[in-house]
């Protein structure tokens, strides 16, 4: 009978969880056994997508929010805490900037965001700044240009990280537009910098595409300081 039932598994493409774990489950109805078996594959399945969402959203260490401290972050009136932590202003298409001095835990909360966001089933893509642009420019060498931002086009969150940290040449900061304009009012982005908007200028060399990336950024975003000191620093080993 067994080997009947993983027979139908297969036929069904429903895997082999139910074959393997039925006798486990315990009831009183025939309808009950049945919601039992079905609950468990579905959770399952849940479990199965999140993981997936969670790899495929390349993030370079998965960090949530538990033990986060938000005592030195500014955050707008605009935005409670429990919606970042949520990441429920995905389903708005808004965005977040984090804006501070290096290792206060700006990319700390953009990957807790993102994998808040996983888990809320959403697609999340993220990147260093200066990887995604060195993908787009390799991507138009080879030709496959149209295919990566169609592939950037399915997220729902796209978070770039370390957005200034390294200058890009004119090719590369049209590039980099072109993935922010597509972002604009269809889904959401994230961005950690250390730089505020009036030098972000010195990124791209250019005035008017400074200006529309700043334009296409700003609107619909909340703009968090963070205000702390190094966390590595902090609590680096090296005596000062």
């Amino acid at each position: 009978m067994q080997s009947l039932i993983q027979k139908h598994c297969r036929t069904l493409k429903i895997g082999s969880r139910i074959a393997e774990r039925y006798k486990e489950i315990q009831a009183q109805t025939q309808e009950e056994f049945l919601e039992k078996i079905l609950r468990m594959e579905v959770k399952a399945r849940e479990v199965n997508r999140k993981n997936l969402l969670l790899k495929q959203a390349n993030f370079d260490v998965v960090k949530t929010f538990e033990g986060y401290l938000f005592d030195a972050i500014q955050i707008p009136n605009s935005i409670g805490i429990e919606t970042i932590k949520e990441a429920s202003f995905v389903d708005q298409k808004e965005n977040l900037i984090l804006y501070g001095s290096v290792g206060t835990g700006k990319s700390h909360m953009a990957t807790a965001v993102g994998v808040a966001a996983c888990n809320n089933n959403k697609r999340v893509k993220f990147y260093r700044t200066a990887a995604l642009v060195n993908d787009l420019l390799d991507a138009k060498a080879a030709g496959t240009i149209k295919r990566l931002l169609k592939k950037l086009e399915k997220a729902d969150l796209l978070i770039c990280d370390e957005w200034g940290y390294i200058p890009f040449a004119k090719e590369g900061s049209q590039l980099l537009f072109q993935v922010i304009s597509q972002c604009y009012e269809r889904r959401s982005l994230i961005i950690t910098t250390n730089l505020e908007f009036s030098k972000w200028n010195g990124i791209f060399y250019d005035e008017k595409l400074t200006s529309a990336i700043i334009d296409r950024v700003i609107h619909h975003s909340h703009l968090l300081v963070f205000t702390g000191d190094s966390y590595r620093l902090k609590n680096s080993t090296i005596n000062c």
